[in-house]
């Protein structure tokens, strides 16, 4: 997913949930899933990287470029420097 398409997809669920078509729970349940889609379906040099191995740090994903760089984007966000992080696979 590009990032235009996941830009749509988010007006789309945030003019559904002005016009009541839809409840904040269920809007945010699909942001959620849109966000997940574009990092993990990502079309470019980035890779989505899965942080384990430490409670803070555990299930966090980061588009990367690099192992090295994603461990740093994790432990820029969770403190977690010692993080291991594996490539998401596409499903």
């Amino acid at each position: 997913m590009d990032r235009i398409s996941a830009l749509r997809n988010v007006e789309e669920a945030l003019g559904e949930l002005e016009r009541g078509e839809t409840d904040l729970a269920s809007a945010e349940a699909r942001v959620c899933s849109i966000l997940r889609t574009y990092a993990t379906e990502y079309d470019g040099e980035l890779a989505a990287w899965r942080a384990s191995g430490d409670p803070a740090a555990e299930g966090v994903v980061v588009l990367a470029a690099s192992e090295r760089e994603a461990r740093e984007r994790v432990a820029t966000l969770v403190g977690v420097p010692e993080a291991r992080v594996t490539v998401s696979r596409r499903e």
